[in-house]
């Protein structure tokens, strides 16, 4: 039972989501062709800086089809759009439950504050996941309509990256939602930080540094072949420390 009402809260938000997703996936995939023969029409630009460093990695990457997926989806489309639904799955909870009373009728069930708070962390890491896999999957499925091919095992890699990496932004939402009585508060302040990742990401892109956004677009795996295992366990322990305090803030919370 506790499954099946931490599914109907968060039911629309997932649903929504996956289709997105999905259909973000389809149109990057068969927006190729066209992207290709806009290239194919530019002369090389002839830019200095760090701004002309970027556009010509840029437009290197989309003449190769892996590179094109990565640098305009996982690195960009899919951690953004992922991201908002992660953080809106990770949202709401007892305590917003609480103003309208429908807390009372949740804390009169025959389970602990602990289990209640389990079963609702569970459920929205097992839709995340969903949003993280499915959507990459369909990448292979589509590439082979345009004549390209995609790697199912790189998709595979890249989904779960995205996946481990992202449960941090997941994590912060749903210790805020103890907080907070409302649902947006908590997702405007994660995405105000999300945005300032983000933006410190951008400026210090020249930097050999480990961000958030370089573990979940899984830029590693691309460039070397490699998983950045430190910055995926620090990703873990991190949404662990966030989800367990959330569950220490309802255990001392008076409804």
């Amino acid at each position: 039972m506790l499954w099946y009402k931490s599914w109907l809260e968060t039911r629309w938000r997932f649903v929504i989501g996956l289709v997105l997703l999905m259909f973000s996936a389809a149109s990057t995939v068969f927006t190729y062709p066209e992207v290709i023969k806009l290239i194919s029409g530019m002369p090389n630009p002839d830019l200095s800086g760090a701004l002309g460093r970027r556009v010509s990695e840029t437009l290197a990457l989309a003449r190769d089809y892996r590179g094109y997926v990565w640098s305009q989806w996982f690195r960009q489309n899919l951690i953004q759009m992922w991201g908002i639904f992660a953080v809106l799955l990770g949202t709401g909870g007892l305590v917003s439950q609480a103003s309208g009373g429908g807390a009372i009728f949740t804390l009169s069930l025959p389970a602990s504050r602990n289990r209640l708070l389990g079963v609702r962390a569970a459920t929205g890491l097992v839709e995340i996941l969903v949003l993280a896999i499915v959507p990459p999957l369909l990448v292979p499925v589509f590439s082979t309509a345009i004549g390209e091919s995609y790697a199912v095992s790189d998709a595979l890699v890249h989904g779960a990256c995205m996946f481990i990496a992202g449960t941090v932004f997941f994590s912060l939402a749903f210790l805020l939602s103890t907080v907070f009585s409302d649902v947006w508060r908590p997702a405007l302040i994660v995405f105000c930080v999300a945005v300032a990742v983000g933006l410190s990401d951008l400026v210090l892109r020249d930097l050999p540094l480990v961000s958030v956004v370089r573990l979940m677009s899984g830029e590693a795996y691309f460039r070397t072949g490699t998983l950045p295992w430190p910055g995926l366990a620090a990703s873990v322990v991190v949404s662990s420390a966030l989800l367990y305090a959330a569950s220490r803030n309802i255990a001392r919370r008076d409804f």
